[in-house]
């Protein structure tokens, strides 16, 4: 099969969506070389063996975005003779002939879910034009067993048609223990560590609150780091972050190099992730890599990739998240027995997993 990939994320994210394009194309490319493999992306770079890289630059013109997904996407793609179109983005493929086969990948269903903790135009969207895509999709995959039972649950006709390719780890996340990271972030004492966009979603108010009574609780000179971008309706936590009795022990770095995060992760006392809802929640997967205990939400996909490694707690329950959050401050033989759970949990997943997935659907529906 002749097989194209809308891979944009590649050079207009940095997030989840960005991940799993590079990775699950570099992993499709090396366990399928059968398949003829073709990405359309805004740059180029050559980045990716194995794969035939086709450019149509994004403009900053009005108009530009629909006229480039609509018509010049479609042109090339008939040009090019490709059989299957997968859209990582799940907003898309569009204005395809019958022939060619349109495969669209589902992260979340957020939006729809959870409007109130997305932009209007977000939601709106999705509100929109996902049933029509997922009705016109020959075939769908999700990253989780969850995300799938909830595409199933909101749209049933997709139940025969949906499959899912479970996420795999990056090679860079394993134990890291290098004290220079560190030093570069201005860490100086033990932390507990949140990686991800500051949005709702995350509930990290329920974090900053957890924190702040550990501290008054214990009087432990620990930190709360915070790794990552702030994302809309945000402005209210980051009030509450500068407002707190703790705001000195709270270090707020924004995006870091990626190749600093396995030793942000490893020297972690905890990786604390109190997410009310994920698709799929890479950054637990990438934590458990580097050997880091989990504290995370017993909701959504969150059971589903920590396994028994992980601790729980209900996503408003701070005294919960609190004794958790404490006891592996203070118990160092339970801390090494997380650590060695996490490192076994997270063996069990990987890309080339995803990837085999990925194209026993694809050949499936061919």
């Amino acid at each position: 099969m002749r097989i194209a990939i809308l891979a944009d994320a590649l050079d207009r994210q940095y997030a989840g969506i960005h991940i799993y394009t590079k990775e699950i194309i570099r992993s499709l490319a090396k366990i399928a070389p059968q398949h003829e493999w073709l990405i359309i992306r805004p740059e180029a770079k050559g980045d990716i063996a194995g794969v035939e890289e086709v450019v149509i630059p994004l403009h900053p013109v009005p108009g530009h975005l629909p006229f480039r997904l609509f018509i010049q996407i479609p042109i090339v793609l008939r040009k090019k003779k490709i059989d299957v179109v997968v859209e990582p983005g799940h907003f898309g493929p569009f204005n395809l002939p019958a022939r060619i086969k349109r495969v669209t990948v589902i992260h979340d269903l957020t939006p729809l879910l959870f409007p109130e903790m997305h932009v209007f135009r977000g939601h709106a969207l999705q509100r929109l034009f996902l049933p029509s895509i997922l009705r016109r999709a020959d075939h769908i995959i999700t990253n989780s067993a969850y995300t799938r039972s909830d595409v199933i649950k909101l749209f049933p006709f997709a139940q025969h048609k949906t499959t899912a390719a479970i996420l795999g780890k990056e090679a860079i996340f394993q134990p890291d223990h290098r004290p220079e990271i560190l030093a570069k972030y201005g860490i100086t004492n033990p932390y507990f560590l949140f990686t991800g966009t500051l949005e709702p979603r995350k509930n990290l108010s329920v974090l900053l609150q957890a924190f702040e009574e550990l501290k008054t609780k214990t009087g432990i000179e620990h930190q709360l780091v915070l790794v990552g971008k702030v994302g809309w309706k945000s402005e209210e936590l980051v009030q509450k972050i500068h407002a707190s009795p703790v705001a000195s022990d709270i270090r707020q770095l924004g995006y870091l190099d990626r190749e600093d995060l396995p030793a942000i992760y490893s020297q972690a006392i905890a990786f604390v992730y109190p997410s009310l809802y994920e698709g799929f929640g890479l950054p637990v997967l990438e934590a458990m890599a580097c050997g880091t205990p989990v504290i995370t939400t017993n909701v959504s996909s969150l059971p589903e990739v920590g396994g028994e490694a992980a601790c729980y707690f209900a996503p408003e329950d701070v005294t919960r998240l609190v004794a958790h959050m404490q006891r592996l401050s203070e118990d160092a033989s339970l801390r090494e027995q997380r650590i060695q759970a996490s490192l076994q949990q997270a063996a069990k997943f990987s890309w080339e997993k995803a990837a085999k997935a990925f194209v026993g659907a694809l050949e499936e529906m061919a």
